[in-house]
């Protein structure tokens, strides 16, 4: 997939923040993955719903909008 996008250290937080007290390496690198695979396909939902309202830049309504088709 290329170089990550998001960093190991905020996948760290986000389990510690999720009740994990100790996190391993793999499992912090798993969810980067998943954000970032996730992420993605908000990006794009939320690109073709500008895309399709006429305009070129994504706001935030858009990515509300394609939040809750992918995540829920």
């Amino acid at each position: 997939m290329g170089d990550p996008e998001i960093g190991l250290a905020a996948a760290y937080r986000i389990i510690k923040k999720g009740g994990g007290q100790r996190v391993g390496d793999d499992a912090a690198e798993e969810l980067r993955l998943a954000m970032e695979e996730i992420g993605l396909q908000i990006a794009r939902q939320a690109a073709e719903l500008a895309s399709h309202a006429g305009r070129k830049t994504v706001k935030a309504a858009d990515v509300k909008f394609a939040t809750k088709g992918i995540v829920r």
